[in-house]
């Protein structure tokens, strides 16, 4: 255990005790009420078309902000380092959790992801990229002090893999690259060598190829690559449907959008799942390019609270732990707006605090909670001694 000397930044050097970050939990909040917002202008319609409350979805979503909320404080109040003693028994939760899935009906013809629970579907994946987060850390931590060795990375890279084949089972594509992704940030951030990144990057290229020239990919899942990097071979009224759709309804909204409740794609129910994966489209038609540009500076404002919190951390834990959760809302973000927009494949990602789901809400939210916890236990006295 080395013992090193470090003076805090300008941000905390006058802060003898540490606060809450306000910023991030605003930046949550903002993105949460206009999630529900959204949520009610794309469902109301459609709801009461079939004799339903035209405020049931909402108020179910608002029930998931205020959980998520509460596991957000719960979060910040437990000392981030006490995850670490629970790694073995969240890892093996996790797996559990994963595995039970297949002891169910499937959600859809296509995927079987969720574990019903009274009238709720629960979605063990979700869960597993902050325990997988949490394992990964874990697993990292020592890797300052005795290098990257091949044997950590492929502790590392086994501690991923296994959740990955279950998810590839249900199947859910865009969770798989969701851990790929978290893996590559921690995996960098962790001390990987040039040399060994090199090496991952051109397996995992090779993987890819594999994948692709055996098949194991689902029809419908190659079809929606297509559409993204061969638009003109895409089916309009199949695979690439939703994209257009999507497409469709952003650019419609213009510059400052048609206002609220009144966007025509949204209120005649042309684009699918636009509650949950393209929420988005809602933002842009009805708030045009002004709406869609401040819910990125919403989002562009976590990730760089997540940056100042990782970098303020008092120990290796905190810094991979915070690290692998910018990771995950940076690739919820990018490729959730980048396939309403056609510069991404449809993926089924949700975008964090926005699309309807407990599941997605809850875990995004107590992986925040986790960073506030980092955030609040950073030394406030500069040039404290930090033990690492």
């Amino acid at each position: 255990m080395a013992v090193i000397a470090r003076t805090s930044s300008p941000a905390v050097s006058d802060r003898r005790r540490p606060t809450p970050d306000i910023i991030l939990f605003v930046a949550m909040v903002v993105l949460s009420a206009l999630g529900v917002l959204m949520i009610y202008s794309a469902s109301r319609n459609r709801l009461d078309a079939l004799g339903l409350d035209p405020s049931s979805e909402m108020v179910d979503q608002a029930i998931f902000v205020a959980v998520g909320l509460v596991l957000f404080f719960v979060a910040s109040l437990v000392d981030y380092r006490e995850w670490r003693d629970l790694v073995p028994f969240i890892y093996i939760v996790t797996l559990i959790g994963l595995g039970a899935v297949f002891l169910f009906e499937p959600g859809t013809a296509r995927a079987q992801r969720w574990i019903p629970i009274g009238s709720y579907q629960l979605q063990p994946a979700e869960f597993a990229k902050i325990a997988v987060i949490l394992v990964l850390a874990s697993v990292l931590v020592p890797a300052r002090e005795e290098g990257m060795s091949w044997r950590r990375l492929i502790q590392a890279l086994l501690v991923v893999a296994i959740p990955v084949v279950l998810i590839y089972l249900e199947p859910d594509l865009g969770t798989m690259l969701v851990f790929a992704f978290i893996a590559l940030v921690m995996l960098f951030v962790g001390g990987t060598t040039l040399r060994q990144l090199a090496v991952l990057l051109a397996a995992s290229g090779a993987g890819v190829l594999a994948i692709w020239r055996l098949e194991l990919l689902r029809p419908y899942q190659i079809e929606r690559l297509q559409s993204v990097f061969n638009p003109s071979s895409a089916d309009p009224l199949g695979a690439a449907y939703n994209r257009i759709q999507s497409e469709i309804a952003i650019g419609s909204g213009g510059f400052f959008g048609k206002g609220l409740f009144l966007g025509t794609q949204t209120n005649l129910d042309y684009v699918p799942a636009q509650t949950t994966d393209f929420i988005f489209t809602a933002v842009g038609e009805q708030l045009g390019f002004v709406g869609g540009a401040l819910v990125l500076l919403a989002y562009g404002v976590i990730m760089w609270r997540l940056l100042v919190i990782a970098g303020n951390a008092r120990d290796r834990f905190g810094v991979l732990v915070v690290g692998g959760i910018a990771a995950m809302f940076a690739f919820h973000v990018y490729v959730n707006i980048g396939m309403t927009v056609g510069i991404a494949p449809v993926t089924g990602l949700p975008l964090p605090f926005m699309s309807a789901g407990g599941s997605t809400f809850v875990t995004m939210a107590f992986s925040l909670g986790i960073a506030n916890s980092v955030w609040l236990r950073r030394s406030p006295v500069p040039g404290e001694t930090y033990i690492v």
